[in-house]
């Protein structure tokens, strides 16, 4: 039996929430920190989980977060189902991260570039390739917050402008 809304034409309210909850659990039994990342929608939980999985982090900046998951969706519209189906088979296969790639690759996977292209959206900060690509993080992407106790990336270049395309000396 399907659930009806009162009204014809108007999606019912209680089947969404039912998925997103259903989302939000399934992502809590993959990793136990996954509580702590709010999702705003079943599609961005995915993605989240899958990011704290591959990132190896228990905490994720949401305001990056939420303007990776869109660049992401934006370069391909099957992104959340491609993410959905990524993270169902971890847990199915209860696949190691650290082994994850090789495995997808020995396997010829559909889903093989989904961690690569995660990664470093989250590392780099960069989302698309080629003419395509877009800085969306620099100061707070991952490869720069890995080292941030010790190093600083620079938000500009010192010097006279063009500066730094002269050859040292």
């Amino acid at each position: 039996m399907q659930a009806m809304s009162q009204h014809p034409g108007v999606p019912d309210t209680s089947r969404r929430l039912l998925l997103f909850g259903l989302v939000s659990a399934y992502t809590a039994a993959i990793i136990p920190w996954a509580l702590a990342q709010e999702a705003t929608d079943p599609d961005n939980g995915a993605f989240l989980a899958l990011s704290a999985i591959l990132a190896g982090r228990q905490s994720l900046d949401q305001a990056q977060a939420q303007r990776l998951y869109a660049a992401l969706v934006l370069d391909d519209p099957g992104f959340p189902a491609a993410a959905k189906s990524l993270l169902h088979t971890i847990e199915q296969r209860k696949i190691d991260p650290m082994r994850l790639q090789k495995i997808l690759d020995d396997e010829k996977s559909l889903l093989g570039a989904l961690p690569r292209r995660i990664v470093t959206a989250w590392y780099m900060g960069i989302v698309g390739d080629g003419a395509k690509a877009r800085c969306l993080a620099f100061e707070t992407a991952l490869n720069a917050e890995t080292v941030a106790d010790v190093l600083k990336p620079p938000t500009y270049a010192y010097g006279a402008y063009g500066s730094w395309a002269r050859k040292p000396t």
